[in-house]
């Protein structure tokens, strides 16, 4: 078996994914479609600030970067990623299989139609329905029939979760077509932290004067839209409860908003955007994680995978793709209705009640994580093999 992976650049999450196939004994390699620039681009315009990753994402596995000749490149449009000696560094691999991560770039889609019929094509991507609106339009019809066209070139859909599930069935893959292959994190890494972290968890408690009864609520990614901290941030206003602490770790364009709503309320926090091997110590700020996402778009949200891998509880809105699959209410943390203030602040109530049970929910986010982790995409993989 030789399997080419066609992704657009490198990332965080993907890059040890890799290497675990690679660790297991798979001859595979990836074509990093947007080319140099895919790494060389530190900018990230969601954080608003210049981002370098550093954790090793080019590490124990096959790559190459591809020749992209877009005049625009980037992943933000269609034409954005254009390789003209794609399918034949596909072809000169010797590939017996191809997975290709989203159809949505020009490179893409021609690998898609390429393959069929040539080369089993498995196609991963993490879309849903969540933003789907129930009116009947024109558009959405023409949207309909577009997708069920792509989809009729894949052989093996790899799901990540149940509202990934029910999207591929709406656009005509059968159920023996589709694969579950988690939505995961390198839960190890997450799971414990040095010395050194927990000196540096103690110092930022120290400075947000957080005393060891207090409950905090953890933010943690881009200040944007999407993400709706503001949502959180109103919410925490409205409670009266003087030992919970609000932190919000990141950076993002809504950042001067927040920060001048929070003005004078001293027991919310900022912190800006943190690398990647702090994150460990960053969720363990916080006793609840939350995710107050409205989309369009939260596919599914990470971070909520690495929250509970660090035993925190997790409070998302029901605008997440992870919900789902993730958060069981009362168990390991709530789902809340978007944009629902006061569902939100209900659900606060409910989790802040007695820190002990908060303790106790965060213990069994750990464990239900437990199950979603790389080495069960390695396990999927040679299921579909056999």
């Amino acid at each position: 078996m030789r399997l080419a992976i066609i992704t657009t650049h490198p990332i965080q999450y993907y890059a040890p994914i890799f290497k675990l196939l690679t660790d297991k004994g798979m001859d595979c390699k990836v074509f990093y479609t947007w080319g140099v620039g895919g790494i060389k681009e530190k900018f990230d315009p969601d954080f608003n600030k210049i981002v370098e990753w550093d954790i090793p994402l080019l590490e124990g596995y096959q790559y190459e970067f591809c020749n992209n000749s877009s005049k625009n490149p980037g992943t933000h449009h269609f034409n954005g990623i254009i390789n003209p000696y794609l399918i034949q560094s596909i072809v000169e691999f010797g590939s017996t299989h191809v997975l290709v991560f989203g159809w949505n770039f020009n490179s893409h889609l021609k690998v898609i139609r390429y393959c069929k019929g040539k080369i089993p094509l498995w196609f991963r991507g993490d879309s849903t329905l969540i933003d789907e609106h129930q009116a009947f339009s024109f558009k959405s019809l023409v949207r309909k029939y577009f997708l069920t066209w792509v989809y009729q070139y894949i052989d093996i859909a790899l799901y990540v979760g149940q509202a990934n599930k029910a999207y591929y069935k709406k656009f005509g893959l059968k159920e023996e077509q589709l694969v579950f292959v988690p939505h995961a994190i390198d839960n190890d890494r997450f799971a414990t932290i040095n010395l050194e972290q927990e000196h540096w968890i103690e110092k930022i408690k120290q400075e947000f004067s957080i005393q060891e009864t207090d409950i905090t609520i953890l933010f943690c990614g881009k200040f944007q839209e999407k993400k709706n901290p503001i949502l959180l941030l109103k919410a925490f206003k409205n409670l009266r409860e003087n030992n919970l602490h609000l932190i919000f770790v990141g950076n993002g364009q809504l950042e001067s908003n927040l920060k001048v709503r929070a003005k004078e309320i001293n027991n919310i926090h900022f912190l800006p955007f943190q690398n990647q091997s702090l994150m460990p110590a960053v969720y363990r700020l916080g006793d609840i994680y939350c995710l107050p996402s409205q989309g369009p778009g939260e596919t599914w949200g990470l971070a909520v995978n690495e929250a509970m891998a660090c035993s925190r509880a997790v409070l998302v809105s029901d605008k997440c793709g992870c919900a789902i699959d993730l958060v069981e209410n009362g168990k390991n943390g709530f789902v809340f209705e978007s944009n629902n203030i006061n569902d939100l602040i209900s659900k606060i109530n409910l989790m802040t009640v007695d820190k002990r049970e908060t303790i106790k929910m965060g213990k069994q986010s750990q464990e239900r994580i437990k199950d979603w982790r790389f080495d069960k995409i390695s396990v999927a993989i040679n299921k579909i093999l056999a």
